[in-house]
């Protein structure tokens, strides 16, 4: 019936194969490269024959998702000569890496831009920004077949892939470290052998490459790489892996968050001390890695917030640790009467119980923690116990470092004094300082889990006078498809439009089964790969803010046919969400076109930029 139902209206609709998860192998991604090409069967007995694959269980894995098809499809094998990068730091992960043979070098610190190589990345000039407006199609979604679908026949247009994917030379490392290895500053390297994983913290945690790792063999260094669905998937089905993915995670992820701290790094501790610290302090994670489930459930039924924001720190407790956000967020909050009033919240490196704890040490006398602190969703701490600061952190920390953090508790201190006693306050050394945001739009934003955009739209509704020139300026960068509505939560005058608001932690990408939806590696910015984009909508559920949405696409070259999947007669959709205006000079068009400076894009997490826009 469906296709029959296909062919009567065959005039207006174009009859497509609906894509499919592995129409796309990761292999493909290549196909400007010189190595692109399919995994061979030899290629594949050899890696099952290898750890850790050879320690699988294969039995575990369902027939639809086999290891051997995970491994054909989710992996590629790369070649790198010396010196090219496998991964720069500072670029978004994707996928991690396992030497087959040779080595790779490990720069753990001290190069710049400038060694890194880094290519500037292209957008449209005004000219080409401005005569688009006259060429846009009048229909929407339009496009060539070739716009939307994987074409394995035209392998060289498959993917659109970043210049990064491909080989970049980063600039005479080899022979700097070699011949003279003073003169890269501060320069830390390792070097890791065969059978050596690495980038499986960027990949899953979908945060920023912490390290650049170069080819070291001086013959070529042979590499599997795993897209993280992959990885994600092998973890599923095999206990063993994801339990050594875990352990790589804590140990590495650890070492990374004590260092890299400005407070905890400045420490002048000795290996021995550095072991000792690392060796008393945990590492925790507080709710759920897909959160946003469990978040737009209790949304819909009003639930209990003691489940959704589970309790890390109780006010009023002894501090017992210091504790540092590693990935995630957390939020701050007070009793007021039987209920809690949100303060604040703290992201990536930042510390809860500093002030107590610096109290504690120069009044010699114990001091309870002033706040509460719960899981925003989900989050990942570092958990320093007090003896271990207060024994061998503290005491290390340079002199200067610790003058200013007593004159900020003091300032801090003098002006809790002389404020009004019903003033809702943060943490100087914390939570931020003051900021004369109503407590009712701060719950508002806390509840709503906003504190995850870097680039929300605020619009100050008593400004905005209904015109729409935001989604005119919108459509008209993107062929004449608004990648936005203008409408979402409100509170009091402010509105938080249904726009992608480039999350600090993008959850919808967590199942995309195709790796479509990403982060630009260069800028960031979470983008869609529509070839490869399959419509199984799973981006557009995992949104906790309904900011993605699932459109038809139409053929240019079939009088913009709607394109239809024959064997469910129904069209075949993608997704679609707002990009910032990445090709577009000056950024988002939608705050450049508001008339009245009503429209905003906001970094939820710069609160002193938010209070100072709000009261303009």
């Amino acid at each position: 019936m469906a296709t029959e139902q296909v062919v009567e209206f065959s005039d207006s609709l174009q009859v497509l194969q609906k894509p499919k998860r592995w129409d796309a192998p990761f292999s493909f991604e290549l196909s400007n490269k010189l190595e692109a090409r399919a995994m061979t069967e030899k290629e594949l007995d050899e890696l099952l024959s290898i750890p850790p694959f050879s320690d699988m269980d294969s039995s575990r894995f369902p027939a639809s998702l086999s290891l051997r098809d995970l491994l054909r499809n989710d992996t590629r094998i790369r070649l790198y000569q010396k010196g090219d990068a496998v991964v720069r730091v500072g670029d978004y992960g994707h996928s991690a890496f396992l030497i087959l043979s040779g080595s790779c070098l490990a720069v753990l610190s001290g190069l710049d831009n400038k060694h890194l190589g880094r290519p500037n990345f292209k957008t449209k000039s005004v000219f080409e920004s401005l005569i688009g407006i006259f060429t846009n199609p009048d229909s929407p979604e339009e496009g060539k077949q070739e716009d939307f679908f994987f074409q394995a026949n035209k392998q060289s247009t498959a993917v659109d892939t970043d210049t990064s994917s491909g080989y970049v030379f980063v600039q005479d490392i080899p022979n700097v470290l070699a011949v003279d290895p003073n003169s890269l500053t501060n320069t830390k390297s390792d070097v890791m052998s065969e059978g050596t994983l690495f980038g499986e913290l960027s990949a899953l945690g979908r945060v920023k490459r912490n390290i650049t790792v170069t080819a070291n063999d001086p013959e070529a260094t042979k590499v599997l790489e795993i897209r993280w669905q992959g990885l994600r998937d092998i973890m599923k089905y095999d206990g063993a892996f994801k339990e050594h993915i875990n352990q790589l995670f804590r140990t590495r992820g650890l070492k990374e968050a004590l260092r890299n701290s400005p407070l905890i790094g400045s420490a002048k501790l000795s290996e021995s001390q550095w072991e000792t610290v690392i060796a008393q302090t945990q590492f925790e994670t507080h709710g759920s890695y897909d959160w946003y489930g469990s978040y737009k459930a209790w949304k819909a039924k009003g639930g209990d917030k003691e489940k959704a924001e589970p309790l890390i720190m109780k006010q009023g407790q002894y501090i017992n640790s210091l504790v540092m956000i590693r990935t995630g967020f957390a939020k701050i909050s007070i009793t007021h009467g039987k209920s809690e009033l949100t303060l604040g919240y703290l992201g990536k490196g930042e510390m809860y119980g500093l002030k107590e704890l610096i109290r504690n040490i120069s009044s010699g006398q114990p001091s309870p923690i002033q706040t509460t602190l719960r899981s925003a969703g989900y989050v990942d701490i570092v958990r320093i116990p007090t003896r271990t600061f207060e024994d061998i952190i503290f005491p290390n920390i340079p002199e200067e470092i610790k003058k200013t953090l007593l004159q900020e508790m003091a300032a801090d201190e003098l002006a809790k004094s002389t404020a009004d006693e019903n003033t809702l306050r943060a943490d100087s050394s914390e939570e931020n300082a003051v900021h004369k945001i109503d407590p009712a739009m701060k719950e508002f934003f806390a509840e709503n889990r906003t504190l995850n955009g870097t680039a929300t739209m605020l619009i100050d509704l008593d400004r905005c006078t209904r015109c729409d020139d935001c989604v005119t300026a919108c459509a008209s960068g993107h062929n004449n498809n608004p990648r936005f509505v203008r409408h979402g939560l409100t509170q009091g005058k402010y509105m938080i439009a249904n726009a992608c608001m480039q999350c600090v932690d993008p959850v919808c990408m967590i199942g995309c089964p195709t790796g479509a939806i990403h982060r630009n590696e260069k800028s960031g910015d979470v983008v869609i790969n529509q070839k490869t984009c399959i419509g199984c909508t799973t981006c557009a559920n995992s949104c906790p803010y309904d900011n993605i949405r699932m459109v038809n696409v139409r053929d240019t070259e079939n009088d913009t046919a709607i394109m239809v999947d024959p064997v469910h007669g129904r069209p075949i959709e993608k997704a679609t969400k707002c990009d910032l205006c990445v090709e577009h000079k000056g950024g988002p068009a939608c705050e450049r076109a508001c008339p009245n400076d009503a429209l905003k894009r906001v970094n939820m997490g710069d609160l002193p930029g938010l209070e100072k826009w709000m009261n303009r």
